[in-house]
């Protein structure tokens, strides 16, 4: 039962609802001593007397749990119990007419998920959806494709999930669960054009507006239900051509992501060119290149100096920017340069030396745990 109306009828009632762990056969027989027939059947809106008096209604009853309220002799008419045994029954039908309209395409995601896992570990990163995993044809349409990967140890539960997604979105999404704890989401692309109508004047790049969607996506999710989790986001595609494909290549950024950049929990392809670059040379040569780029590298790996480069890169090679980034006076940061410049003979501020700096920090992450 959802929160809002488990509050409301709370209210209404003036008694808690109450849940009791009866899985279907053993409910009847488990209160046959504390007031009800034998006979009687335990479903929504049904109420029988306790021994004291007490009233008990059953406000809802599925294959695992009892869900009920304990009322005193005359809290309701006789009418409006009458009335309340009919709503519950209502809404029970109206769960079971929904959830009967949802399970075949929650069926089709499913077997699309699993086409998927076929696809990937035979290498046919190019193949063309199915016409039986089509969704009725919806893939033919542009949809902006998410990987997310939760961190938690309990089994998440993808109904909730996918009403979750379409709650914070507001539209529809089709969600295709892929591995343990791994699912596709394919959102409408309309989201960037209503991203742009939501800023006014301010010009982004979509690149920057499918970054703020996914960061608020791993915030909400975050906050609301996951706890920790990993979202890639690729540009917008035509899932029955390109889904094999994009799957592959949003896996591989967040497993990019993770190993070189371990604070980050949103992932970007085209953030990451380089790191895939580095990610292909064996072992040893990363670490004949770090050893033989630079005099000193221990200083290069000092924390301090780490923070100061990584900032100094993120804001595009930037003095005055970096400085206010990191608090400190511009002369701070150009002695910390300065320093560096003496000790390794590496001038971040030249584009060369720049370039030689930043692959050594981002070789050294994928090393320095060996």
């Amino acid at each position: 039962m959802e929160l809002s109306w488990r509050s409301k009828l709370e209210s209404l009632l003036g008694a808690p609802i109450m849940t009791a762990g009866l899985p279907l056969g053993e409910r009847e027989s488990a209160w046959q001593g504390v007031g009800l027939e034998p006979g009687d059947r335990i479903r929504s809106g049904s109420r029988f007397r306790l021994p004291d008096g007490t009233i008990r209604l059953i406000v809802r009853a599925d294959d695992e749990k009892v869900e009920y309220a304990d009322l005193q002799p005359g809290d309701l008419t006789r009418r409006e119990e009458q009335l309340l045994e009919w709503l519950l029954l209502e809404l029970e039908r109206d769960s079971h007419a929904e959830e009967g309209r949802e399970r075949p395409l929650n069926r089709e995601m499913q077997r699309l998920g699993e086409w998927i896992q076929e696809q990937i570990g035979a290498g046919r990163l190019q193949a063309a959806v199915p016409d039986e995993f089509n969704a009725g044809g919806r893939l033919n349409i542009e949809w902006i494709p998410f990987l997310l990967l939760a961190d938690h140890a309990a089994k998440a539960n993808d109904a909730e999930l996918e009403k979750l997604l379409q709650t914070y979105l507001e539209t529809d999404v089709l969600l295709v669960p892929l591995r343990e704890q791994e699912w596709l989401i394919l959102a409408p692309d309309s989201l960037l054009y209503e991203e742009v109508g939501s800023r006014g004047e301010i010009e982004e790049t979509p690149e920057e507006l499918l970054e703020s969607v996914a960061r608020g996506m791993h915030d909400m999710l975050t906050s609301e239900w996951l706890g920790e989790n990993h979202i890639a986001v690729a540009h917008p595609i035509v899932p029955s051509a390109a889904l094999v494909d994009t799957v592959y290549l949003l896996r591989e950024t967040v497993a990019l992501g993770r190993r070189f950049h371990q604070g980050d929990t949103v992932h970007l392809p085209w953030n990451i060119h380089l790191e895939r670059l580095l990610n292909s040379i064996p072992d040893e040569q990363r670490l004949r290149f770090i050893e033989q780029a630079a005099s000193r590298t221990d200083l290069l790996l000092e924390p301090e100096i780490v923070t100061t480069l990584e900032t100094f890169f993120a804001m595009n090679c930037n003095v005055s920017d970096t400085a206010k980034k990191l608090f400190i006076h511009r002369n701070t940061l150009l002695y910390r340069l300065d320093k560096l410049k003496q000790e390794t003979g590496l001038d971040v501020r030249l584009f060369r030396d720049a370039v030689l700096v930043k692959i050594i920090l981002l070789l050294y992450k994928v090393t320095k745990r060996k």
